[in-house]
């Protein structure tokens, strides 16, 4: 082609998609005129063709609110499908960077992150721990763990304390009042990758991880009154970095993990009543060292981790205590293992930090996720 009918083709189409974009406005509100956009709010949604979060995003960009959840719900393409049940934009980074750490939502409505894993080649275990603000979205940091360690477990009590445990046999408690942590008793199994969970009674229940043997069966409870723990019932697979959620029927639900080492899709329940362990349905996607998530609606919204090719997955499903079934929903920007998800007090879900696919940076990008309305 010469270089003059070069011009010609490439003018005329950049001419197509300035038309299609006038047009595109000009539908959006009868109101409002496509060439002059109106002021801010004149747009549905209060969206104005003027604003960061608007229409001049709408063809590309990862903060693409004409598809995502400060936006229209209209367009039909893009990572931020406003089609999803679930979109993600991203929000304050950590002060630390760090992967297999926890997270904790308190009373108070803040968000405690502790220990981990720091990026580099050395990677080495944090006792750090810091607080996120969700209405300014900043970090700031809170005293330190007595125990460096990750691949623990964090559990909010009744009580408002904090119990981290595992990452070996040693536990700790955290005060919010004071942002300081002292000794709690210790578990019968020293394990890593466990799983956490507070029961309706006040009690914990820590499950499976990585043993001194192999992948771990076992269960025990903790009793925060006592600060004494005991054995309960084993799990029907072992299995490690796996998630444990407590249902709104009482019930726990243990999704994934490797079992021992290759990612799983099988799940299974906990009955405190029995102490007993039986089989749910199978996720869509196999998968280890993600996050399970109760949404107030009573589903639970599992999120990334690694697949059975052990690649990071940016992958979301939800699970129907229900019918005991997992439907997909809308992916997050970054695919990331190890990372964190906590539902925040309004309804979004804040997932931070993580392991990058090359297994060495850790990801300090959080997203916030929230059911679309």
């Amino acid at each position: 082609m010469k270089k003059e009918e070069h011009v010609k083709v490439r003018t005329k189409f950049i001419y197509l998609v300035l038309v299609a974009l006038a047009l595109a406005c000009f539908a959006l509100s009868p109101t409002a005129p496509a060439v002059d956009p109106a002021v801010k709010g004149d747009y549905p949604n209060q969206n104005t063709a003027e604003g960061r979060d608007a229409l001049s995003n709408l063809m590309t960009g990862a903060d693409n609110t004409a598809m995502g959840f400060d936006a229209l719900d209209s367009n039909p393409t893009g990572s931020d499908n406003a089609l999803e049940n679930w979109i993600w934009k991203a929000t304050g980074r950590l002060n630390t960077a760090r992967y297999l750490h926890t997270a904790t939502l308190l009373q108070n409505g803040m968000l405690l992150v502790a220990g981990g894993l720091a990026a580099g080649e050395l990677q080495p275990v944090l006792a750090s721990a810091e607080l996120y603000d969700p209405p300014s979205r900043t970090w700031s940091a809170t005293g330190n763990l007595n125990t460096a360690r990750f691949s623990h477990t964090a559990t909010l009590l009744q009580n408002g304390m904090v119990l981290v445990a595992g990452g070996g046999s040693e536990a700790e408690l955290y005060d919010p009042a004071s942002g300081t942590w002292t000794a709690t008793g210790s578990l019968h199994t020293g394990r890593y990758s466990q799983t956490a969970t507070l029961l309706q009674n006040g009690m914990v229940l820590v499950a499976g991880g990585n043993e001194s043997n192999g992948t771990s069966l076992s269960a025990e409870l903790y009793d925060p009154a006592r600060g004494t723990w005991r054995r309960t019932g084993s799990l029907n697979t072992a299995r490690t970095l796996h998630t444990a959620t407590l249902l709104q029927n009482g019930k726990v639900l243990v999704a994934g993990g490797g079992s021992p080492i290759i990612p799983s899709a099988d799940a299974e329940l906990y009955d405190p009543a029995s102490g007993t362990w039986t089989a749910t349905g199978s996720l869509n996607t196999a998968r280890s060292s993600h996050t399970a998530t109760l949404l107030q609606d009573g589903t639970v919204l599992v999120v990334a981790g690694d697949d059975s090719n052990f690649n990071a997955s940016a992958s979301v499903e939800l699970y129907d205590p229900t019918s005991g079934t997992w439907t997909v929903t809308g992916s997050l920007h970054t695919a990331r293992r190890s990372h964190t998800a906590t539902l925040l007090q309004d309804e979004a879900v804040l997932v931070a930090g993580g392991l990058a696919n090359d297994n060495i940076h850790a990801v300090a990008r959080t997203e916030l996720g929230r059911r679309r309305r």
